[in-house]
């Protein structure tokens, strides 16, 4: 199996006041199924919207991303299909416990299992006892705990996280990224994160700097050095 997205030759820019602004050029990367992936850099540097261009949601000014699946490159609806998202906001419906909240995405696509599935994503995430519980009555760790239940209920392929700990406490920060990759990793999808959190990017298998318009792979001694910094 060779499943991944391959961002190539990717250029993102904007008009603001008739003025053109460049967030990155020319930008390649790799996104293997299965692996983890961390992606740092300084607000504004365009990190969010290299998210939403790899995951389909936004087009490029240039450049492509292209979809493999078993070496055949597939269409852009059917990779949205195995797509998977984790905002820093939690967007749980208010009027839904967590496990409707969980199930939603599964009814949609008329599943019968559905509330069987929820439930078992629930437990892999700790909250097997919160099932019965509204968002206002959880802690902001549970709820995006909850929300990764959610993203990986349908069992997607590539889970896209923008600061799903940016919210949160450390405590309940690293619960949140140990559970998240530990999900990841059993159901074999690939997890790319965008993160302001060094602590964050350390769980992830390959971290990359977006920074002044250009995209760069940290090696291991860096990631390191900063970590002890």
């Amino acid at each position: 199996m060779n499943n991944y997205i391959e961002l190539k030759n990717l250029s993102q820019s904007f008009k603001t006041n008739d003025e053109k602004i460049t967030l990155f050029e020319s930008l390649n990367m790799t996104i293997q199924q299965g692996r983890s992936y961390a992606i740092t850099g300084p607000s504004g540097a365009g990190k969010s919207s290299l998210l939403m261009l790899a995951s389909g949601l936004e087009i490029p000014s240039s450049g492509a991303v292209k979809y493999v699946e078993n070496d055949k490159r597939i269409s852009l609806d059917a990779i949205r299909e195995q797509v998977g998202f984790i905002f820093q906001q939690f967007h749980l419906l208010p009027e839904l416990t967590a496990l409707n909240n969980v199930a939603l995405p599964l009814k949609l696509r008329g599943d019968k299992q559905a509330m069987r599935k929820a439930a078992h994503w629930l437990e892999k995430v700790g909250l097997s006892h919160r099932k019965d519980h509204k968002p206002s009555q959880l802690s902001g760790g549970e709820q995006q705990r909850v929300a990764i239940a959610r993203a990986l209920v349908f069992e997607p392929k590539f889970i896209f996280a923008d600061e799903p700990t940016g919210n949160l406490d450390p405590k309940s920060a690293q619960e949140v990224a140990t559970h998240l990759v530990n999900c990841c990793k059993e159901n074999n999808a690939s997890l790319i994160i965008v993160t302001h959190s060094l602590e964050l990017a350390g769980y992830a298998e390959h971290v990359y700097h977006l920074a002044n318009g250009t995209l760069s792979k940290v090696s291991l001694e860096q990631q390191e050095a900063v970590a002890c910094y």
